[in-house]
C-alpha cells in the first residue's frame, strides 16, 4: 500500500482529499500545524509542523513516504504581511519541501497551485497551458516561483493549477453572492456577461485521482476546471434558486460599471475582480490526457444545492486553491 503525505491537511480541499484518499486504500500521513477538528478517520496518521512562515525540517515527516499532495498554502489577500506569507509560505516553504522530497526519493509531489499562477483574476480569452504565465499580484506570483522551484528540485512532479472551488465547508467571497442567491429579492446581476470558470469539489477529487495513478502525468502542468461553458453570475443564481424550487427573479437592472465603482468605493475591489470580467479556462489537455471530469458547473452546483441544508448554502464557493 503506498503512503501518502497530504500537507495543508485541514483546509477544506485537505479534509476531502485525505478522506477520498483513507477510502482509496491509500496509507495516508496528515500534515497539520495543529490537531485537526473534527478529527481524521480512524487509520489516518497526523504529523505536526511548525508555522510555514519559518523554516521547516520535513525529513521526519516524510519517512516512508511514497508521494506528496502539497495543498499547504495561503490564500490571496492584501496588505504588506499578506505579501511577506505568500513568499514564505507559497513559494519558501514549498521549495523546502520539494528539496526533501528529492533527497528521499519521492516517487511523485503532486503541488495543489493556483490558476492565479498563470493569470491575473479576468483574461480576454480561454486560457490554456500553453499561454504563458503573468500572475498580477504577489499571491500568484508566490504560486508561480513555487512551481519553478519544484521544477528545479529535480523531484517527479505534477503540478494542477484549478480555478476557484465548491463545495460543501467552503468559504471565500463568493459565499456573498451564494447568501444573496438565497434571499427573495431581485438581484441587480442580468447585465452581467462575464463568464468565470469553476471546480467542483468532486471534480478536483477525480482529477487528483487521475494525476496519481498516471504515469503520463509525472513532468506535466495541468489547468483544472469544470468542463463546458462557464457560466455567468446570473447562471449561478438562477441555478441556486432553481435547485431549491424557486423563481428566478432578475428584473433589476444595473449596469455592471455602477457595481465595480461602488465595490471599488468601498474598498471592495477584489469582489469585483472575481466578480466582474471573463475568466475562463480551457481543461482540455487535462481531459485530453484521460481525465473524465463527472459533471459541469450548472449541473454540479444544482446538485451541491439540494444535498446541504437551507442553512449551509451561504459558503459553498471558495477562493482559488491554496
Amino acid at each position: 500500500m503506498e503512503r501518502i503525505l497530504v500537507t495543508g491537511a485541514s483546509g477544506f480541499i485537505g479534509r476531502a482529499t485525505v478522506a477520498w484518499l483513507a477510502g482509496a486504500e491509500y496509507a495516508i500521513r496528515a500534515a497539520v500545524r495543529r490537531p485537526p477538528q473534527p478529527a481524521f478517520a480512524a487509520g489516518v496518521e497526523v504529523m505536526r509542523h511548525p508555522d510555514l512562515m519559518h523554516p521547516v525540517d520535513w525529513e521526519p515527516l516524510l519517512g516512508g513516504v511514497d508521494r506528496i499532495v502539497h495543498l499547504a498554502g495561503v490564500a490571496p489577500a492584501a496588505g504588506r504581511a499578506r505579501r511577506a506569507a505568500n513568499d514564505e509560505i507559497n513559494h519558501r516553504a514549498t521549495a523546502q519541501l520539494a528539496a526533501a522530497a528529492a533527497r528521499a526519493g519521492i516517487k511523485q509531489f503532486v503541488f495543489v497551485s493556483s490558476i492565479r499562477a498563470q493569470s491575473g483574476p479576468a483574461a480576454d480569452h480561454a486560457l490554456s497551458e500553453n499561454d504563458p504565465a503573468a500572475p498580477s499580484d504577489a499571491y500568484g506570483r508566490s504560486k508561480l516561483a513555487g512551481e519553478t522551484a519544484i521544477r528545479a528540485a529535480a523531484v517527479p512532479f505534477t503540478i494542477l493549477r484549478p480555478v476557484p472551488l465548491y463545495g460543501p465547508g467552503a468559504k471565500g467571497g463568493f459565499a456573498l453572492i451564494m447568501r444573496a442567491a438565497r434571499s427573495p429579492w431581485p438581484l441587480p446581476v442580468q447585465d452581467f456577461v462575464g463568464r468565470r470558470s469553476l471546480l467542483g469539489l468532486d471534480n478536483f477529487l477525480s482529477a487528483l485521482r487521475f494525476v496519481l495513478s498516471a504515469p503520463v502525468a509525472i513532468g506535466e502542468t495541468y489547468i483544472v476546471a469544470d468542463p463546458g461553458v462557464p457560466p455567468r453570475l446570473a447562471d449561478i443564481v438562477a441555478t441556486l434558486r432553481l435547485a431549491r424550487g424557486r423563481r428566478f427573479r432578475l428584473v433589476v437592472p444595473m449596469p455592471p460599471d455602477y457595481v465595480e465603482g461602488l465595490l471599488r468605493f468601498l474598498g471592495r475591489a477584489d469582489v469585483w475582480e472575481r466578480l466582474g470580467g471573463n475568466l475562463r479556462v480551457d481543461p482540455g489537455k487535462l481531459i485530453g490526457a484521460g481525465w473524465r471530469p463527472a459533471h459541469d458547473t450548472r449541473s454540479g452546483l444544482a446538485a451541491l444545492v439540494q444535498a446541504l441544508p437551507q442553512s449551509s448554502e451561504g459558503a459553498i464557493i471558495s477562493p482559488p486553491a491554496p
